[in-house]
């Protein structure tokens, strides 16, 4: 008796997806990813996620309505811009503290 066979022939091109380079691969449909969005993903194979801690916090009041009038996730974006001048800070004292070490 014959066996059927339940594969069925791919009707990719697999020899000209080879053949293409990255340049090739047309991207223009895919959004780009933001670091809101790099920053919501899972975090698996045992690396950490940085939490969150809940504080209160005195601001001035426009600057909170400001924030507000962005929409939905300003509070995501208040910490996004705290941690980039937090990393700017990093960068400039890090730099000042080899600038010293050398001197010294």
């Amino acid at each position: 008796m014959k066996k059927n066979s339940t594969l069925k022939k791919s009707g990719t091109d697999l020899k000209r997806l080879d053949a293409m380079t990255d340049a090739d691969i047309d991207l223009s449909d895919i959004p780009e990813v933001t670091p809101e969005m790099f920053a919501r993903g899972v975090v698996r194979r045992g690396l950490k996620p940085i939490t969150k801690r809940q504080l209160t916090l005195r601001l001035d009041s426009d600057v909170v309505e400001w924030f507000k009038k962005q929409g939905r996730g300003y509070q995501t974006k208040m910490n996004a811009l705290l941690r980039a001048y937090m990393k700017e800070h990093d960068k400039v004292n890090s730099s000042r503290t080899r600038g010293v070490a050398r001197r010294g």
